[in-house]
């Protein structure tokens, strides 16, 4: 994360520029996207029995299903997105996070998932599987050498950014939990990633329902201010019901 991530984050945006497109032909007039922070929380995300088994996103389907094409994120995604915030706010009552704001982290990472043809499948894993460049000290680029034997990352020389959130290995070791009921923390994963960004950033901003708290975990993700204001421009789109 920190500086790591900032670079990582501009890699993906500025290769998946091609990506974006403008609507055309429609007839509903733009939305206003609110301006400050936190952004909005978006559509209530109802109560769900977390403790049910297999994959408990799955619960949220109904919920999501109907805005899964104006916010253009996959029901499977954007039911990790929820998932997280929703244990969150039952297990971290005090910390605020909505998400919409996981969801604005998620279109930066990785478009949801789907950067360079990768796929959200019904469990939430991401495939192929999405990794950064090698962390090799380049121009622009931090210096990490490799932490966990090519292991999680596939790169026994440097450590590389893993997964639709962009965890480095070393982050993942310490903060990655399992959100989809299999048992395995998994970085390729969106319910897991989605909650294991959910716990960090609760951890390092305290209260994001406050501008200080939002800010300072945004920082803490990824050091960069036009980041954290990337980032709170697609979450306050969600926050509207519409497309980043």
């Amino acid at each position: 994360m920190g500086r790591v991530k900032s670079r990582l984050g501009w890699v993906l945006t500025v290769l998946s520029a091609g990506l974006i497109v403008a609507a055309c032909g429609s007839t509903e007039p733009p939305r206003d996207i609110p301006e400050g922070i936190p952004p909005g929380a978006g559509t209530p995300v109802p109560e769900i029995d977390f403790n049910a088994q297999g994959r408990t996103a799955d619960l949220l389907l109904a919920w999501a299903d109907p805005q899964a094409d104006a916010l253009n994120i996959s029901a499977p995604a954007l039911a990790a997105y929820a998932h997280a915030a929703a244990i969150m706010s039952d297990t971290s009552p005090g910390c605020g996070i909505a998400w919409t704001t996981l969801a604005g982290i998620g279109y930066i990472e990785s478009r949801h998932g789907t950067y360079q043809g990768s796929t959200v499948a019904p469990d939430g894993t991401v495939f192929p599987v999405i990794r950064g460049i090698p962390l090799d000290g380049g121009p622009g680029i931090a210096e990490i050498p490799d932490t966990d034997g090519g292991v999680l990352d596939g790169d026994t020389v440097h450590d590389r950014a893993m997964g639709p959130m962009q965890f480095i290995p070393e982050t993942w070791k310490k903060w990655g939990v399992d959100a989809n009921g299999d048992a395995i923390a998994d970085p390729d994963n969106l319910d897991d990633a989605a909650l294991t960004a959910a716990r960090y950033l609760c951890a390092r901003g305290g209260d994001l329902a406050t501008a200080e708290g939002w800010e300072r975990a945004l920082m803490a993700y990824n050091q960069s201010g036009v980041y954290l204001r990337d980032v709170r421009d697609a979450a306050a789109a969600y926050s509207v019901g519409t497309s980043a």
